[in-house]
């Protein structure tokens, strides 16, 4: 019942806090204005990108109530999220004036994010040996490189999802659903009751966010939520990993990850920024197939639902 009332607050926190942030976005001018110059911009009026906010401030309040995490962790999630959601409203703030703000700054920052997770104990520590059963314990500067690179690779890689309405959010939503079942069948509660909570923040922001989305997350929730479901996986997947279980969380994230190595690999070769934003994510090409923009999100979530699955059989079949 936990993982039920974790999961009601979560959502019901969202839903409520997104129309008067919604308000106060349109008072200040904080939107996301559409531009003819740019084919990412394909919504026609502005719309408000506060939703990140609502997300982080439900998930943060329901975390706190429900996962009895150490001190140390407890500071790390919560330090952490907040450093990844502010430098996110300064790139979002930036954006509403028609400017980039640069990578650098942004790129720092989250690095900060994800060393203070590694600091608190949540870490990838190692693997079992399939040929004896033995845990091979990783070099600490291996574990170290690891773990902070798996937490800025998925919230790089879900803010790079962000690009059409309601697709991040349900990504989200059954990327930390799949986490929940790994975790429930791991015996890893807090892992669990943040994966359930991640779900429900997510579901909550689809309620606005769905075709067609009546306010944005912005890079502030997309970079959140993606920190926040690198965590889960750390504290949950990774945990006594076998060398068949290190692609349990990433087939659990699927749609995200293989699709932005493709992207990364593509702007490497052309000699182009990788945090560029541009019309090469797997949702632009399909629309400029000819797909309708729910089309896309539908085939999208199916996609991803189907990784997911994978990744369960792959854990129940160890």
């Amino acid at each position: 019942m936990s993982y039920l009332f974790a999961f009601l607050l979560s959502l019901f926190i969202v839903i409520a806090l997104i129309p008067p942030l919604k308000k106060a976005a349109l008072r200040i001018g904080f939107v996301d204005k559409p531009r003819a110059d740019n084919a990412r911009k394909i919504h026609r009026d502005p719309i408000p990108l506060t939703a990140g906010i609502a997300i982080f401030i439900a998930f943060i309040v329901a975390y706190l109530i429900f996962v009895r995490d150490s001190w140390p962790q407890t500071a790390a999630i919560v330090f952490g999220g907040l450093l990844v959601l502010l430098i996110g409203i300064v790139d979002d703030w930036y954006k509403t004036h028609g400017k980039e703000f640069p990578a650098l700054p942004k790129f720092l920052v989250q690095i900060s994010a994800a060393v203070l997770v590694y600091a608190s104990g949540i870490v990838f520590a190692g693997f079992e040996n399939p040929f004896n059963g033995a845990y091979i314990v990783l070099p600490e500067w291996l574990s170290f490189l690891f773990t902070v690179l798996w937490i800025f690779g998925v919230t790089t890689v879900i803010n790079f999802t962000d690009g059409m309405d309601g697709l991040a959010g349900g990504l989200s939503a059954i990327s930390g659903g799949t986490l929940l079942v790994v975790a429930l069948v791991m015996g890893q509660q807090s892992s669990a009751m943040m994966a359930v909570i991640t779900v429900g923040v997510s579901i909550g922001y689809l309620v606005f966010n769905r075709p067609p989305a009546k306010v944005f997350m912005g890079d502030a929730g997309a970079t959140f939520l993606g920190f926040m479901l690198g965590v889960v996986a750390l504290d949950g997947a990774f945990k006594q990993a076998t060398v068949l279980s290190l692609f349990i969380p990433i087939l659990a994230l699927g749609v995200p990850i293989l699709d932005n190595i493709r992207v990364v690999l593509v702007r490497m070769i052309k000699g182009v920024p990788i945090y560029q934003a541009d019309s090469s994510q797997v949702h632009y090409r399909l629309l400029a197939t000819g797909m309708k923009p729910v089309q896309v999100v539908s085939f999208l979530y199916l996609v991803n639902l189907c990784f997911g699955l994978f990744s369960i059989v792959l854990l129940l079949a160890q």
